[in-house]
């Protein structure tokens, strides 16, 4: 019996049985799934993300070639809603920072709304914590089946496990290349689905200001044949992060701070995870304690992250701060006999050059008896500030050891994917959580794979100034109304504002209603 994770009402608000569940890794994976399992809607399509592009191709090559429907996201979601009176799909994104003005499709509303069928309505939401952006990405398909996770229907973001250095396929709207790219999306069937539907029902109620109600699960078999890779699972929990925002009574929500916390105090053999970004003071925090205790045994802990941030902004929003934390990690393994292994993976390209993978999943697996998926990095903001979603299973018992055999063949899947091999590889050595990181790092130092020891550089380390703007405004864990309203001020006179917001919005209510 091993101690148990997933709580209810502390790391997650929904732990409800699935039918069949997995992960869909890479883009080619998911938007080839999404894309057969929405063909058979009949009632709704709800899809929430941080970015979409009208344009983005979900089926790609010879599939492409093949398809009777268009394969471009908004046609494909419009001819839908043409061909069955029925249907209707409800689109809900970010409504974004400036800051990312020139990486977004201009005037989508006019795009999405004014040139699609009538049933077919798109919303931007910004009915976050301030600072904060919308970041939860998923998609329901009749209550009957779910896909949640790291990825957008946007451009740069689709490729396959192989991760060319050149793939022509992967290319934007534009026609333009790009590097290669690497996420996950989980998908589910089953009672959990309703929650997760639900949730979109009141999230559309804050950013549209109109209610929907979405019909009860419909039966069928929705999930296409071969999809992704099975964790086969008897139930599933569903965790978000939620800012503090004067839009809702209720917050700030941190059940995937507490999650990832729980997990990593509950490790006896080996912490996995992957991230776009590691910068979260909380998780740093957390595997330190956890190596520091000495009546407890040691880990294997590995990390895969991008071998560089895809820009500027995110060198400063949370560069700096990775640094320093993956080194004083290390140090902290080493002093206390724990072994540490931070990588990237690198596609041979043209006269002997490499191309860095860019990692952008979010994922974590504990002792291959515990794994989540989502939306959330780790880093400060996903776990207090953005809002997030993340999906996770836990095998509690020696009954569920099919559970943990499935979870460590993902696991070891996806290591093997960034080895670009299995030849000359021991197989058996990467299920093994115990010596993991050493083999990892043999395999790095032999030159012979795309797998790379990180060196955890970072070329703005230097700059104290940086350092600063880093720490206090770039990657923040709060929002700035729970610091300087519900913190600076006494209990008093927090009770009071809050009792005065709510009369202000009901106010606003009654004039909205006329």
């Amino acid at each position: 019996m091993w101690s148990r994770i997933i709580e209810p009402g502390r790391n997650c608000f929904e732990n409800s049985a699935v039918e069949e569940s997995g992960v869909c890794v890479d883009g080619a994976e998911y938007y080839a799934a999404f894309y057969r399992a929405a063909l058979k809607a009949r009632r709704y399509i709800i899809i929430s993300g941080w970015q979409f592009d009208s344009e983005v191709s979900l089926v790609r090559g010879p599939e492409a070639m093949r398809a009777k429907r268009e394969v471009t996201l908004l046609k494909f979601l419009d001819s839908l809603c043409r061909r069955n009176p029925e249907l209707r799909v409800y689109m809900l994104a970010w409504d974004f920072s400036i800051i990312f003005m020139h990486e977004r499709e201009w005037m989508q509303e006019v795009v999405f709304n004014w040139s699609t069928s009538e049933r077919l309505f798109f919303r931007f939401d910004s009915k976050h914590a301030i600072g904060a952006s919308q970041h939860q990405k998923y998609a329901v398909i009749d209550g009957a089946i779910a896909f949640l996770g790291g990825m957008d229907f946007a451009a740069g973001r689709w490729d396959d496990r192989r991760h060319l250095a050149r793939n022509p396929q992967r290319t934007d709207p534009d026609g333009r290349r790009y590097a290669p790219y690497h996420d996950m999306q989980a998908y589910f069937s089953g009672p959990l689905v309703r929650a997760l539907s639900m949730m979109f029902e009141e999230r559309w109620r804050l950013s549209a200001g109109n209610e929907i109600n979405l019909p009860a699960p419909l039966e069928g078999d929705y999930l296409p044949a071969g999809i992704g890779t099975p964790i086969l699972a008897r139930k599933a929990a569903l965790s978000r992060t939620q800012g503090k925002t004067f839009f809702r009574p209720d917050g700030p929500v941190k059940e995937i701070r507490a999650l990832f916390l729980d997990a990593i105090r509950a490790a006896r053999r080996l912490v996995y995870m992957e991230s776009q970004y590691f910068s979260s003071h909380a998780i740093y925090r957390a595997l330190t304690e956890r190596m520091e205790d000495v009546s407890a045994p040691g880990l294997d802990i590995v990390v895969v992250l991008p071998e560089k941030p895809h820009a500027l902004v995110e060198e400063l929003s949370v560069g700096l701060l990775q640094t320093r934390i993956l080194s004083l990690l290390r140090q902290t393994a080493k002093r206390h006999g724990h072994s540490l292994g931070f990588y990237y993976s690198a596609a041979p390209g043209e006269d002997g050059d490499e191309v860095p993978v860019y990692i952008h999943s979010k994922i974590m697996i504990v002792d291959d008896r515990f794994l989540t998926v989502g939306s959330a990095n780790a880093t400060n903001r996903s776990m207090g500030l953005d809002s997030e979603i993340n999906v996770s299973w836990e095998a509690c018992s020696q009954a569920d050891l099919s559970l943990v055999r499935s979870i460590r063949e993902f696991r070891a899947g996806l290591l093997l994917e960034y080895i670009g091999t299995d030849s000359g590889v021991d197989v058996k050595r990467l299920r093994k959580p115990g010596g993991l990181v050493e083999y990892l790092d043999y395999l790095a130092d032999t030159g012979l794979y795309r797998l790379h020891r990180h060196d955890m550089s970072n070329y703005l380390a230097g700059n104290e100034i940086l350092k600063v703007i880093d720490e206090l405004l770039m990657d923040p864990e709060r929002a700035v109304i729970e610091e300087n309203v519900f913190e600076i001020f006494s209990p008093d006179v927090s009770s009071a504002f809050s009792e005065g917001m709510s009369l202000f919005r009901k106010y606003l209510s009654r004039k909205r209603a006329g």
